[in-house]
């Protein structure tokens, strides 16, 4: 399993004008091909108008699904940049199609390729990049007396307590990344004497936003 990739955060869209042709990207998290070709279905139907709906996606751990259609465009002037743009970017598990609709003056092939390029962009930034994080939660479990000097370990190295629980003894769930386990695990034992009992749990991802 990835220890961390990219994706997007959410579904998006997005509308961009090249010489009075609209292009409008819509943006999907998607798991499998088939799930991408029923988003398509779909956009098809809510687009029939449309002169091309041209898409392309990546799915995978190693991106082992991509599809790329230029739905009638001169071959590898739509779909390709499309996919382009998620490999460009290395965003997995992610359909973007751009649809559109003709505006009377013809863009020439690189003037398509660019349209379609800019338009794939838009829709990622409208649905937001993150890098997924593996991590794994680790249950702290100390006396009360150790409250104090616990959290403020964690704060200092900014990691995050998913939950507290108060018993006899309290208990943090911390989350800590997949590759940092043993070194925290030492660290927390050598700054509190072995006063804390530490459990590894679950793995979870976290979510992290990136900038394009």
């Amino acid at each position: 399993m990835l220890e961390q990739y990219r994706t997007i955060k959410d579904s998006g869209e997005a509308l961009i004008v090249e010489k009075k042709s609209k292009f409008i990207a819509t943006v999907y998290k998607v798991e499998t091909p088939e799930e991408a070709e029923a988003y398509m279905v779909q956009l098809r139907k809510k687009y029939y108008d449309a002169t091309h709906n041209c898409f392309a996606y990546q799915i995978g751990e190693k991106n082992e699904f991509q599809k790329a259609s230029d739905d009638g465009e001169p071959q590898g002037t739509a779909g390709k940049p499309i996919l382009d743009v998620l490999k460009g970017e290395e965003i997995k598990n992610t359909l973007i199609c751009v649809t559109r609709y003709f505006g009377g003056t013809l863009l020439g092939t690189g003037g398509l390729v660019r349209a379609y390029g800019k338009a794939a962009k838009e829709g990622l930034l409208a649905a937001g990049i993150v890098e997924k994080r593996r991590i794994k939660l680790y249950h702290l479990q100390m006396p009360y007396t150790l409250v104090g000097k616990v959290q403020y370990l964690l704060g200092e190295k900014s990691y995050v307590i998913r939950d507290s629980i108060y018993l006899e003894d309290v208990t943090f769930v911390v989350e800590v990344l997949v590759s940092e386990g043993e070194t925290f695990t030492k660290w927390i034992q050598e700054q509190t004497n072995a006063g804390v009992t530490i459990t590894p749990g679950e793995d979870d991802f976290i979510e992290v936003p990136v900038e394009l």
